[in-house]
């Protein structure tokens, strides 16, 4: 029993000190460097979510400066994302899906499909025309427990490799999103800073460059998913 407990007090403790870091990163943006202090996830380690995101959702995201504010005469972006269960009951984010309603939202008929690594939860493959592919492999993350009854903190660092003409071109983007429970709805600020690739043909002008935006997820109902 004296085990157990000491057991239940390490897992809140840890628990804290991943709420602390994360909070921490978050106010420190933009000013993040590589290498990010995020673990790399295992081959089959997905990113877990809390129940209140179960289902399917229509994402409304916004554009915001630096300070918060809108950026004036820039059109949001719509689409929808969904999460569901895996074999151990976790909620995890039905990422084929996800990937290509964003994609579709944002390029339309250059994307072609987006393919899932059958062994290996953190990589997939978007095909768009003229025999470009991208590669995208998550290879750092922290979050803060699924448990949480009304908000989350997800930071995931991915790795993107544009590969068509010429050399593959390299990338690499942090994604840190603080997710709040809004009634119904759940409200999200999410907060980005790219960077060059390491190695082979880089874009240089990725260096640094920082985007922030404002998320809105409303629920859909099953005919509507």
């Amino acid at each position: 029993m004296l085990l157990q407990l000491v057991s239940v007090q390490s897992a809140a403790a840890a628990s804290d000190r991943g709420i602390d870091f994360l909070e921490q990163r978050f106010e420190s943006w933009p000013q993040w460097s590589l290498p990010a202090p995020l673990p790399r996830p295992r081959a089959k380690q997905d990113l877990i979510y809390p129940d209140w995101f179960s289902g399917t959702w229509q994402v409304t995201s916004e554009a915001l400066d630096d300070s918060g504010q809108a950026i004036p005469d820039d059109r949001p972006l719509v689409h929808k994302v969904r999460f569901l269960r895996n074999r151990r009951n976790e909620l995890i984010g039905d990422r084929p899906y996800n990937a290509t309603s964003v994609g579709k939202a944002l390029l339309g008929e250059q994307l072609l499909s987006v393919e899932q690594d059958p062994n290996q939860v953190n990589r997939q493959l978007a095909r768009f025309r003229d025999d470009v592919l991208l590669e995208t492999t998550v290879i750092g993350r922290r979050e803060t427990s699924p448990k949480a009854a009304s908000d989350f903190f997800s930071d995931e660092l991915v790795l993107q490799i544009l590969h068509g003409p010429g050399a593959p071109r390299l990338s690499r983007i942090e994604t840190l999103t603080h997710y709040e429970r809004c009634g119904p709805d759940i409200c999200a600020d999410q907060r980005q800073v790219s960077h060059a690739g390491p190695g082979l043909k880089t874009d240089q002008t990725l260096e640094g460059r920082s985007s922030r935006f404002r998320l809105t997820l409303k629920p859909l109902r099953l005919d509507e998913g």
